[in-house]
C-alpha cells in the first residue's frame, strides 16, 4: 500500500480515510487512478476529484458508502453502476438487522479493499475466463451458528468468509487452537484469491507442467489430503519446502498460501517504499537494504530484487515488534524451496499483467 497526501493541504492520510484530519477536506478513493483524492463538492452527489491522477473527473460515492457507512471508495460518474468497483465483486453480505454484524461487516470490507487494492495494482484479472470454465471473481460473507457453521474457502470463483472472523477474540481463538502463528481477515482474503487465480491463471493455460515441478500434483484427492493433514499434522521437515505448515496439506494449498505469502510481500515492500524506508544496519555484516525500494514495488522488478528488500526488512520488523512485547510481524522463515515457489507466483503475475497490458 503506498501512502497518500491530502490534495488540498498537503498533510499525510491513509487508505481508509474519509477526511482529512488536519483541514477537514471529504477524501475518497479513486480505484480507477488508485489514488486517496481529496473532494470538491458539486451537486447531485457528485465530487470533483482534486488528485492530478484524476484530472479534474467527477465521482459519487459508492452506494454502500453513502447508505451504511462501510465504503470510502468512488464510482466515475458516468458509470451506471451503484457499487465501486470492489463492492460490486459481493453476492452476499451479512444480514443488517443484526446490529453487531454492521461493525464485523466494516472490517471485513477494509480488509477485503486491500486484496482489491493489490490485484488492481499487479494489474490481475478479476473478471473470469469462460472459455476454461473460470467465474468472475466474487465474494459472500456469511453467519454461522454451531448447528450450521460457515468453512471459508474458495469454489469456482466464489470466496466464502465467516463474518465471525472479524471478531478478534475469535479470530485469536481459531488462531491458537489452530496452532498458526499468524491469522488475520486480509490473510483469509490473500489465500483464498490464491484458489481463485490457480483457477484463473494456471488452469488450462499451459504453465501446469511448471507448477507441478514445485508444488506437486494437484489432481490428488483434495478431500483426502486435507482429511490426511488434519489427523496426522504438517510433515516433520515441512520448513524445509514450504512457507507454512498448512502449505503441506495439497498443492493447491501450497500454491494458495505461497500466493497469500507474495501479496503479503509486495504490499508490505510498496509501504516501505512509499515512505522511503532505508535500512542501514550498523554492524558491517548485517543484511541491508542496498537498492531503491522503489524498484521491489515495481511491476517490472525481478523476484531477486524483491526478495533482496523483503528480508532485512522482516528482520527489522520483527525485532521492532519484539520491542513492544509483540508477536514477530512476519513470524515465517523461507526455505530455498519456498522461495523458488514464491518467484513461480511472481513470474506468473508478470505474465498475466503483461497480458493484459497488450490486450489493452
Amino acid at each position: 500500500m503506498k501512502t497518500f497526501y491530502c490534495d488540498a493541504c498537503g498533510a499525510l492520510v491513509f487508505f481508509e480515510n474519509v477526511h482529512c484530519l488536519q483541514c477537514k477536506h471529504a477524501l475518497g478513493f479513486l480505484p480507477d487512478v488508485l489514488d486517496l483524492s481529496a473532494l470538491e463538492g458539486n451537486s447531485n452527489d457528485a465530487w470533483r476529484a482534486l488528485s492530478q491522477s484524476a484530472k479534474g473527473k467527477l465521482y459519487r460515492h459508492c452506494a454502500n458508502g453513502r447508505e451504511h457507512e462501510v465504503c470510502n471508495w468512488l464510482v466515475p460518474v458516468e458509470d451506471t453502476e451503484p457499487m465501486c468497483a470492489s463492492c460490486r465483486l459481493n453476492d452476499v453480505i451479512p444480514d443488517l438487522s443484526d446490529v453487531p454484524n454492521r461493525n464485523r461487516w466494516f472490517k471485513l470490507e477494509q480488509a477485503k479493499r486491500r486484496l482489491v487494492y493489490t490485484l488492481f495494482r499487479l494489474e490481475l484479472p478479476t473478471d473470469g475466463a469462460p472459455e476454461r470454465g473460470c467465474s468472475p471473481l466474487r465474494f459472500q460473507f456469511l453467519a454461522g451458528s454451531a448447528e450450521a457453521p460457515i468453512t471459508t474457502g474458495h469454489s469456482k470463483g466464489l470466496i466464502t468468509l465467516d463474518i465471525a472472523e472479524a471478531d478478534d477474540a475469535e479470530r485469536e481463538r481459531r488462531r491458537v487452537s489452530l496452532h498458526e502463528p499468524y491469522r488475520t481477515v486480509l490473510g483469509h482474503l490473500r489465500h483464498e484469491s490464491g484458489h481463485y487465480y490457480w483457477d484463473r491463471l494456471i488452469a488450462g493455460t499451459g504453465l501446469e507442467a511448471g507448477f507441478r515441478a514445485l508444488f506437486g500434483d494437484e489432481t490428488q484427492d483434495y478431500g483426502v489430503a486435507l482429511q490426511t493433514h488434519y489427523a496426522q499434522g504438517a510433515p516433520a521437515n515441512w520448513q524445509s519446502s514450504y512457507v507454512s505448515s498448512y502449505a503441506s496439506a495439497h498443492p493447491w494449498e501450497d500454491w494458495a498460501e505461497t500466493w497469500a505469502h507474495y501479496l503479503h510481500i509486495v504490499d508490505t515492500l510498496e509501504t516501505a517504499a512509499s515512505f522511503g524506508l532505508r535500512l542501514r544496519p550498523q554492524h558491517p555484516n548485517a543484511p541491508q537494504m542496498k537498492a531503491d525500494p522503489q524498484a521491489a514495488a515495481h511491476r517490472d522488478a525481478s523476484f531477486d530484487s524483491v526478495l533482496e528488500h523483503w528480508l532485512p526488512l522482516t528482520y527489522a520488523l520483527n525485532s521492532l515488534n519484539r520491542g513492544m512485547g509483540l508477536p514477530d510481524l512476519y513470524p515465517f522463515v523461507l526455505s530455498s524451496s519456498a522461495v523458488d515457489k514464491l518467484r513461480f507466483v511472481h513470474d506468473t503475475v508478470q505474465m498475466a499483467a503483461s497480458g493484459i497490458r497488450k490486450q489493452g
